[in-house]
């Protein structure tokens, strides 16, 4: 009887190792399938990129850029028309001061 139980529990043993090595290679398998998709994802991720900087790079060789004269010219009438809408607003503050003197 006892050597039954041993024989059982021999085999019992053997068929837990066995099924837990299919189960390994299975986890394996999925593991590298993971892995393999992951890579795909990333060489995908690459080409895309690679192919957004060269469309960028051909459309930034169709921009007409300035010239520097007149960049200076923008630049210029940009900080005079800041200066004069600041200008307005400084006579309106003090006009407002004003107003409000009179009623206090």
């Amino acid at each position: 009887m006892a050597d039954k139980k041993k024989t059982e529990q021999k085999e019992e043993k053997k068929e837990i190792k066995e099924v837990s090595k299919k189960e390994n290679k299975d986890v394996k398998k999925e593991v590298k399938k993971k892995d393999t998709k992951k890579k795909e994802k990333t060489k995908k991720e690459k080409k895309h990129t690679e192919s957004y900087l060269r469309q960028v790079q051909k459309e930034m060789k169709l921009v007409k850029w300035p010239k520097f004269s007149e960049v200076i010219k923008y630049t210029i009438s940009t900080v005079i028309l800041c200066l004069f809408i600041c200008g307005l607003f400084i006579l309106l503050n003090l006009a407002l001061s004003i107003v409000k003197g009179w009623f206090v």
